[in-house]
Order: C-alpha cells, then structure tokens, then sequence
C-alpha cells in the first residue's frame, strides 16, 4: 500500500463527514482519477469505505450505536416527491442509511446514502439533477424501492412512517 493510500485512508478516519475526491486530490496534490483509482485499491485491501453523494466515508464511522432503532420503510413517490419524501425523514432527525430495490434480473441492489440533514439531502439531489446519466435507483422498479433509517427510537420512527404514509410517499403493510 502506498504512502497516499494511507493518507487518504487517514483523512477520511479523522473527518466528521464525507470527503471528496476532488478535496482529496487538492490536498494530496494529485487529479481527482488517482484519487478514485487509490479509493479502488484501499477497497481491495479491506477497507470499507463507502461512496456517497458528499464523498466518501469510512464505513465504520457510521457505527450501528449511532442508530439505537433501524427500521426500513417501503416507498414510492414522483420525482417531485424525491425531497420532500427526504427532508420527511430527516426533519425527524433520522438517517437515510440507504435504498435498496427488487430488481427482476440482478435481484436485490442498494445503495448507500447516509443522509442525515436538509443539507445532506440537497446534495444528494443537486447530483441526481446534475450527474449526467444519474437517477435514483428507484427509477428502475417505477419508483418503488425500500429505506432503511437509523433513528434514535422506534417512536421516532413510527412517526416518519405515519407522515409519510399521509403524504401518499411509504407504501402501506
């Protein structure tokens, strides 16, 4: 493993949230492709680090004990919808953790979001709207998909349920 590789892997250990590749590359004094290539080459040696619409993060610094209740919730919702489905849960102080869909060839897939905050959210979306060839993975099941959230209570969490049921967005059991 080279010396960068262990700086990157260092860098994203000590910050409080995600950093990207571009952050990375500046500081490392490299292009943002060297980055992405040595993000590949720390995954093959182990390490869990997780690709997010904010940057990258190391997977254990989203440890379960920040969630004391993660429930998932079925969805489905317009594209007018996407943010407000997101800002829902997160205005209860919940974690989109991730999304994942029932796909008829590949079977189950998901992705990972870690969405904690409006601001997190926002960009989740300006890179949907701004990516080229990007969509929510939902668009692959017409609009049905599944979110698991990391919520500090199942109250919490029964409520986010509720008012997204009200707002025709979470799928009724």
């Amino acid at each position: 493993m080279s010396k960068r590789c262990d700086t990157i892997k260092e860098m994203l250990m000590m910050s409080s949230g995600a950093v990207t590749a571009s952050t990375l590359a500046e500081k490392l004094g490299v292009s943002r492709q060297i980055i992405v290539g040595d993000i590949a080459l720390l995954r093959a040696a182990g390490e869990d680090i997780v690709s997010t619409s904010r940057g990258y993060i190391i997977n254990s610094a989203m440890k379960t004990a920040d969630y004391p209740f993660v429930g998932a919730i079925a969805c489905r919702h317009t594209d007018e919808q996407l943010r407000e489905e997101l800002y829902t849960i997160v205005d209860f102080g919940a974690t989109v953790i991730d999304v994942t869909i029932e796909h008829a060839i590949y079977g189950e897939l998901s992705g990972k979001l870690n969405l904690s905050s409006r601001y997190d959210v926002d960009c989740f979306i300006k890179a949907v709207e701004e990516e080229e060839n990007s969509a929510p993975i939902s668009v692959l099941t017409g609009g049905v998909h599944l979110h698991r959230l990391g919520c500090r209570d199942r109250e919490i969490f029964e409520k986010i349920r509720s008012s997204l049921e009200e707002k025709g967005i979470a799928i009724s059991e």
